[in-house]
């Protein structure tokens, strides 16, 4: 085939820049929101902060005066050159008959008399990260510089849980090929044996069952600690799959001396690196996005002040349009600077357009879920959540799915009974034996209390579980019941067993 140039038409889906800077928008929480907006102000000089409550309308000429003007025979040598530059209206972003645009007044989006919750401040103290807390306990060692350098590549190397999982082999080619320190094996090993002294014990542990032995051997000796290291040291594959009655046989000890030394182990850290993670764990707080309160039966939202900004269009840029307004004879740098102020001026309107839709757009799509979820709001018990999915949400609403999704991503509701994540008033339904549907969330918390009211010395087993909820009518198969206690977090009968 013969190449060359064709037309061809098509059509394709083209977001607006407004639209885009919505959906960035959604997904931002309310914590961060704040921290977007300065990001703007100082990106758009045209965007601020509304501040006072002074009348911002200014003595304007209307839109067909400041067109007359344009048009006027001394203009006429503007009107020329400015068709190069683009159409400019600039009355339309001064606003017609005298009253200033939407732009130059306040987002009254949200109740002004609300409280306006401000995120906590945290101050930490300027606490050292794990690895340099570990470096600055090199001096203790006594070691010889060599050394030294050796034990300060090895904190390079631990993990953020503080153990050590790479074997001697890769640490010697590391040390020569990155440090290039050649060090025999003995020498290595002495090293890593001087580094395991640091606190906390347990650090630069291998694997858990070492982890749990170094800390041990740093504890005054007594019965039960010795023989939670014989423990350890020799049953350690039964203790972890709580076979405890080979180990009573092997050690030949009693029930309650078998309890003693349990309690001696499960006083152990199985992560020590994180009593030293300090502030290289950033810590994080949570601010609820919606406040639903329950007065007298009716349920009320609040939206966070914080997601209505008073927002506007800068006055100064304002007052460099009308200035341009009122100048008969115009300059290219002129005409060249209100191309830029007009850009700015956009983009300001964008933005502020789409912190209003923003607003809208969680208002409309949190009343919806409150409204679904009625009875769990009124009452806390999550036996009362209903099956909800992004779809019923996008029905009721009329937003698309992925706006749904974006709204939902990493918002809270702080209500009466706690604070919780929207995702979390999302389930499946399920059928029970009357035909009705139920959340899988209900089936999840009825699942969990039998568990918890189980007997620990003789814990339900999958299929056990399983009958016991059908008899409360949820129709549901065994390894269904697998899944739910997994995605619960709860072990198998075998691992909940306590003596």
């Amino acid at each position: 085939m013969a190449q060359g140039l064709r037309q061809t038409q098509s059509t394709s889906l083209k977001l607006s820049p407004q639209q885009i800077q919505l959906m960035k928008l959604l997904q931002v929480p309310t914590d961060s929101l704040e921290e977007r907006i300065d990001i703007e102000i100082q990106e758009n000089p045209a965007l601020e902060y509304e501040e006072g409550t002074e009348d911002k309308s200014l003595d304007e000429k209307t839109q067909e005066e400041v067109q007359d003007e344009f048009k006027s025979d001394d203009n006429d040598d503007y009107v020329n050159e400015f068709d190069d530059y683009g159409n400019v209206d600039v009355s339309s972003y001064l606003g017609e008959a005298g009253a200033a645009p939407d732009y130059a007044y306040t987002d009254n989006y949200y109740d002004q008399d609300a409280d306006d919750e401000k995120a906590p401040l945290v101050q930490h103290k300027l606490e050292k990260t794990f690895r340099e807390q570990l470096k600055a306990q090199i001096e203790l060692l006594e070691l010889k510089d060599a050394e030294k350098l050796v034990a300060d590549f090895l904190i390079g190397s631990v993990d953020d849980d503080g153990y050590l999982r790479r074997d001697i082999k890769s640490l010697q080619d590391d040390l020569a090929f990155r440090q290039n320190i050649q060090i025999d094996e003995p020498s290595l090993l002495y090293i890593l044996d001087r580094v395991k002294e640091m606190e906390p014990a347990g650090v630069f542990a291998g694997d858990l069952k070492e982890c749990l032995l170094l800390q041990l051997n740093r504890k005054v000796a007594n019965q039960e600690r010795l023989l939670a290291v014989k423990v350890l040291e020799n049953y350690f594959d039964e203790f972890s799959k709580k076979h405890y009655k080979r180990i009573i046989k092997g050690l030949h000890i009693d029930e309650q001396l078998m309890k003693e030394v349990l309690v001696e182990i499960l006083k152990l850290n199985p992560k020590p690196g994180g009593v030293l993670s300090g502030p290289n764990k950033a810590a994080t707080f949570m601010v609820p996005d919606f406040t639903i309160i329950n007065i007298e039966g009716e349920l009320e939202l609040k939206l966070n002040s914080r997601n209505a900004p008073e927002l506007r269009v800068s006055g100064s840029y304002r007052t460099m349009l009308e200035t341009y307004r009122d100048t008969k004879k115009r300059t290219k740098e002129q005409k060249d600077a209100v191309m830029f102020i007009k850009q700015k001026i956009d983009s300001a309107k964008w933005f502020i357009d789409a912190i209003k839709q923003r607003q809208q757009t969680l208002t409309m799509t949190m009343d919806v879920i409150m409204r679904l979820q009625e009875k769990f709001f009124l009452s806390g018990d999550e036996t009362n959540l209903r099956p909800m999915i992004l779809k019923d949400i996008s029905d009721r609403t009329g937003f698309d799915i992925s706006t749904i999704s974006r709204v939902v991503n990493s918002k809270f509701v702080q209500t009466e009974f706690g604070t919780f994540k929207l995702k979390f008033f999302f389930s499946e339904s399920l059928t029970t034996t009357d035909g009705d549907d139920v959340s899988t969330k209900e089936v999840k918390k009825i699942l969990n209390d039998i568990i918890d009211e189980e007997s620990k010395k003789k814990p339900l087993s999958d299929e056990k579980l399983t009958n016991l909820l059908k008899e409360k009518g949820y129709n549901i198969a065994r390894r269904t019941v697998a899944k739910y206690r997994e995605q619960l977090n709860i072990p198998v009968a075998r691992l909940r067993k306590e003596l």
